[in-house]
């Protein structure tokens, strides 16, 4: 999904799509979500922002309080429909 493209209506949604675009294929800081967020016209709270980056659970973190960077746990798979609606069941 193109940059453009992305729609995302929290902060953990938005970040699950910077995941899926390869975005934290190396590490990155919290100032560069920000920076790409507002490229694609997406303005998160400072809290909600920071909220969403601790709890994401294909993130890990590196450095100091307030000057953290972030990369990926693992690649970004895209889940197929078919399993989605095994987990609702």
């Amino acid at each position: 999904m193109p940059k453009d493209k992305i729609i995302a209506p929290t902060a953990t949604e938005g970040l699950k799509a910077l995941w899926g675009e390869k975005f934290f294929e190396e590490y990155r800081k919290r100032g560069d979500v920000v920076a790409s967020f507002s490229k694609i016209h997406h303005h998160f709270t400072d809290a909600e922002l920071s909220m969403a980056l601790k709890r994401a659970s294909f993130l890990t973190r590196k450095g100091k309080k307030g000057s953290y960077e972030y990369i990926q746990k693992h690649p970004y798979i895209e889940e197929k429909e078919d399993a989605k609606r095994k987990r609702v069941k």
